[in-house]
């Protein structure tokens, strides 16, 4: 089964934010995952949505399924057109932070999650992509 687009949603504000996580829990209650798995989904939605409306400007967050008739995921991929991050590796360490915050954002959505993938160009923004399967 080829990867399959379910929705796209524009992320601008903090209202935005919240529609990113019911539309993320919608999804994973659709695939039948666990109430466990749900939460991680939901959690690293939140998180993810959060730093592309704070630290990206804004962009989007593209909901889609992937995998094949034994097994399913569903693929949250977040993307802005933002300043992009200048040190990933930094970024991902527990601790840090640029907004005050407790630094746990890129970190804990990757241990929320069973694949994790980032791309970030200074001047061009950033695109994460994060995978839970089922």
């Amino acid at each position: 089964m080829p990867p399959r687009t379910l929705e796209t949603l524009t992320l601008a504000s903090v209202s935005d934010i919240v529609i990113a996580r019911q539309r993320a829990r919608h999804w994973a209650i659709e695939m039948k995952f666990s109430l466990v798995e749900q939460t991680k989904i939901v959690t690293a939605a939140s998180e993810l949505a959060r730093n592309t409306v704070e630290h990206g400007g804004g962009g989007t967050m593209v909901i889609s399924t992937d995998g094949n008739r034994i097994r399913q995921a569903l693929k949250l991929t977040f993307e802005d057109k933002g300043l992009g991050i200048a040190d990933v590796e930094q970024a991902m360490r527990d601790g840090f932070t640029t907004s005050g915050g407790m630094g746990l954002g890129l970190g804990g959505s990757k241990r929320l999650m069973n694949q994790f993938e980032i791309d970030s160009r200074l001047g061009q923004g950033t695109r994460v992509t994060v995978t839970r399967w089922k």
